[in-house]
């Protein structure tokens, strides 16, 4: 039977390019993006108000004012130090058949 999705369920700013994450599988934490702030498009989180600007976009992308997203998978797997395998294991299974 297949796994249910992991599924972001809310996204905080925090002080120092940090954002706070929970998902429905109960993982919840904070990830720091401070190694982003500053180059190409992340320039734009010098304005304070940019980055506190954080949110959940309709298709579950962590984005900023709507031109700036993040993957929740991919910080997930950062949160927890869980694998592609074990957050999406029928990702792995359509490589294995191609």
């Amino acid at each position: 039977m297949p796994q249910a999705p992991i599924r972001l369920t809310s996204v905080e700013p925090r002080d120092g390019y940090r954002i706070w994450l929970s998902f429905s599988d109960g993982a919840a934490g904070e990830v720091d993006l401070s190694h982003l702030a500053g180059s190409g498009v992340f320039a734009a989180w010098k304005e304070r108000d940019r980055f506190a600007a954080v949110h959940i976009t309709d298709y579950d992308a962590i984005a900023w004012d709507n031109e700036l997203e993040l993957c929740p998978d991919a910080l997930y797997m950062q949160l927890t130090g869980k694998s592609l395998a074990d957050v999406v294991p029928q990702a792995l299974a359509v490589l294995d058949d191609a």
